[in-house]
């Protein structure tokens, strides 16, 4: 019984990544346009490891409490400041903000723009704070 379980979920698997794989292209990209999201706990541990935390909140939303080593890059000024983001284009980007409205904004647009590795904090620095996850207050 187990042979046959195991039987079947190679069978179920390889059938599943061949039809994926024989997607047409517009539908290929809109399974893949899902942002993909982590919780506050998720992120943390990726900033730790060397991802870019990316809070895309205001100047003063940021300075009354942010992420420990957050980089701040305000949503409205993504689209002519993401050069500076080029380093980051093939590794780990966790975006934050609020809420999580607008990094998941951020998150498309980053994809768009060819970043591969983005991903949404899910609940933003609302659900960061109620983790008691550490927060910096000032320009840090």
């Amino acid at each position: 019984m187990a042979l046959l379980t195991q039987s079947l979920q190679k069978f179920l698997l390889g059938s599943v990544l061949l039809l994926a794989s024989s997607l047409p292209p517009h539908l290929a990209q809109a399974a893949d346009a899902q942002p993909r999201v982590v919780d506050v706990k998720q992120g943390k541990s990726m900033a730790e490891r060397g991802a870019l935390l990316l809070d895309v909140r205001e100047l003063e939303e940021y300075q009354q409490g942010h992420a420990p080593n957050s980089r701040l890059l305000p949503l409205g000024q993504l689209n002519k400041r993401i050069a500076e983001l080029d380093a980051y284009r093939d590794k780990p980007i966790a975006v934050i903000c609020r809420s999580g409205r607008r990094s998941a904004q951020a998150v498309e647009l980053l994809r768009q723009a060819g970043f591969t590795q983005v991903v949404n904090v899910q609940g933003g620095m609302n659900a960061w704070e109620a983790a008691a996850l550490p927060v910096v207050k000032g320009k840090n």
